[in-house]
């Protein structure tokens, strides 16, 4: 049996709406499957307003997007800020027909791999991180996220 990486994590809610459904226990399993060196992580569950302005700060995007990922450091120790607005979230998984927390799972382990430096820019790099996510989700009793698309 593989030991998984210790993870410090900072669990925010500044829209409370999803809690119950993400409590810290869950939060911790998805990312440390996800997780190749040991992890610093802060998730911050957003409302569409704050995730609309840092993904236009940000990345000059003028939207709320699913999950945001704000990467300090790769190695030794894996510093990552994930931002997951909890409206995008919800309107995705009732649109492809999922339970909720099945999508939460796969932003949680989605932005944990870009923490990582994984990337979906290109096809080749989308190809490897799509087939990562799919085996990290497997492992965690979650359906191919990919295949219902």
């Amino acid at each position: 049996m593989s030991t998984k990486p210790a993870l410090s994590l900072s669990l925010q809610f500044a829209a409370p709406r999803h809690r119950a459904l993400l409590p810290r226990h869950k939060v911790q399993r998805y990312i440390r499957a996800a997780l190749e060196l040991p992890g610093e992580i802060a998730v911050r569950i957003v409302d569409a307003e704050e995730g609309r302005a840092l993904n236009r700060d940000y990345r000059g995007k003028d939207y709320a997007t699913n999950v945001l990922t704000f990467d300090y450091a790769h190695e030794p120790v894996v510093g990552a800020d994930l931002v997951i607005c909890a409206e995008v979230v919800e309107r995705e998984a009732a649109e492809m027909g999922i339970p909720l927390l099945d999508h939460y799972a796969h932003m949680l382990v989605h932005g944990t791999l870009h923490a990582q430096g994984y990337d979906h820019e290109a096809d080749d790099e989308a190809e490897a991180m799509e087939a990562r996510e799919t085996e990290i989700l497997g492992g965690l009793g979650f359906a191919d996220p990919y295949r219902r698309r």
